[in-house]
């Protein structure tokens, strides 16, 4: 079945019950790209209003587990599908793109269509006759379900509503969010606060990303990225004050969370420059003629992609020669491996790597080809994410406060595939995906909901 019918065929399914419509529910889910869990509890970094919304709420002890790979647009869309990648389809930002004897690229401005392999949450709420917003969401570019759109895509002002552009003009946005980093941040804010106090949508999602550019830069443990994680304590604090002057403070649940955590990097593993000196991938004048296997870095993985397919076994043999025993590689995944860690068989996804280089903690992937030595010094050194997410400080942050939500909660951890089956049940919508993997975080709600 061509997969716009599989949509239809489930949102008309989740159409026939109970309408959302005229509802006094209401869902807001913020995401701080790149926050770790751990950030929580660190007394150098200042949230007064992330931890008064943990003291009203619930909140984990060791975070919430995420989704492979630990990075952004998978995330994100697990956030709000309550399946893996293995399910929902999306494995980098951008699609990825195989081609015979070269390397694997990626194309960030697409769509939801192209990207995601079922519904989002915000495609079951309007189903049920509420209303959705998303304000720099991952993979909601040409969304058909959302009011408000203001998409995380290449190019993003040439694919959000008309009348988020319209706001943004009226009220000088325009300039400041073209300054980039923080200030986006400030403007995203800005625009979600608005849609919330003027059009109350039942479920509005918000995603902050000037952390995870810092992090990046500097290193999660930095005083620049603390001091950040405290500024976007107190954009929380705005989009909280905008549910209160919207009179909707009664009415919402608040979830806080973050697509993945953060690792400090001192030494960066170049796969790519091995591969080339085993002659599996050539060079000329500055760029890669050919390759019969290339690796395409994910922080602390490298996709590993065999493009020849009459020497692949013989490639992935020499892959295993190379790395398995290579400094700072903790894995070589095979596609056996893959199910264990929710990931796709590269047969059922042509964007899915053949293996998987997982690498450990100060070490991370890269993707360069040039030079030499496998390992390169990072002086000083910087931060990553992208790593199994079997490793605890990939763990991302996790709080919710407000309506239906029991006040003094501390679960041990969740999983973040448990975050979408938990708004729809607070919102009492049915996932459009009839068998989520996550549960519903029961422990966290109150008896009404």
């Amino acid at each position: 079945m061509p997969r716009f019918l599989a949509f239809a065929a489930v949102l008309a399914t989740a159409a026939a019950v109970p309408a959302l419509a005229g509802s006094d529910r209401h869902v807001v889910l913020i995401t701080l790209d790149g926050f770790p869990a751990r950030y929580l509890d660190d007394p150098e970094v200042e949230l007064p209003v992330i931890r008064g919304l943990r003291d009203a709420g619930a909140s984990t002890a060791r975070g919430m587990i995420v989704a492979n790979p630990s990075v952004t647009w998978p995330n994100h869309t697990t956030l709000v599908t309550g399946v893996r990648p293995e399910t929902h389809g999306v494995l980098f930002n951008g699609v990825l793109a195989r081609a015979q004897g070269k390397p694997t690229t990626s194309n960030a401005e697409t769509t939801q269509e192209e990207l995601v392999r079922v519904p989002l949450l915000f495609d079951a709420v309007k189903a049920a006759g509420g209303t959705a917003s998303a304000i720099n969401w991952p993979c909601t570019s040409g969304s058909q379900s959302l009011a408000d759109n203001f998409p995380d895509v290449r190019n993003m002002l040439d694919h959000t509503s008309p009348a988020v552009l319209e706001y943004m003009e009226k009220n000088d946005l325009d300039g400041k969010f073209k300054q980039g980093g923080g200030p986006r941040d400030e403007v995203w804010t800005d625009v979600a606060a608005h849609v919330i106090r003027e059009r109350k949508p039942n479920l509005l999602a918000l995603h902050l990303l000037e952390l995870d550019g810092t992090h990046h830069q500097r290193g999660p443990e930095s005083p620049q990225g603390r001091a950040v994680a405290g500024k976007l304590d107190a954009l929380v604090g705005k989009v909280v004050q905008a549910v209160e002057e919207a009179g909707l403070k009664d009415k919402t649940a608040i979830f806080v969370t973050a697509d993945h955590g953060f690792i400090t990097v001192h030494k960066t593993l170049r796969p790519n420059v091995a591969l080339r000196d085993a002659g599996l991938l050539t060079v000329k004048d500055g760029a890669i003629e050919s390759s019969r296997v290339y690796v395409l870095p994910e922080g602390g993985i490298g996709l590993v992609y065999l493009t020849e397919p009459a020497t692949r076994e013989e490639d992935r043999a020499t892959v295993h020669k190379l790395f398995d025993k290579a400094e700072g590689v903790t894995a070589v995944l095979d596609p056996a491996d893959f199910p264990r860690y929710g990931l796709p068989d590269p047969k059922d996804h042509p964007g899915m790597a053949d293996m998987v280089i997982a690498v450990g903690d100060g070490y991370g992937v890269g993707g360069s080809f040039k030079g030499k030595g496998l390992i390169q010094e990072n002086s000083p050194p910087h931060g990553s994410h992208g790593y199994l997410s079997t490793e605890p400080k990939m763990n991302a942050l996790f709080v919710a406060a407000g309506a239906g939500i029991k006040p003094g909660v501390k679960l041990p951890t969740i999983e973040n595939v448990d975050v979408a089956p938990t708004i729809a049940r607070i919102l009492d919508v049915p996932l459009a995906n009839p068998k989520p993997v996550g549960r519903v975080l029961s422990e966290i709600l109150s008896e009404s909901k």
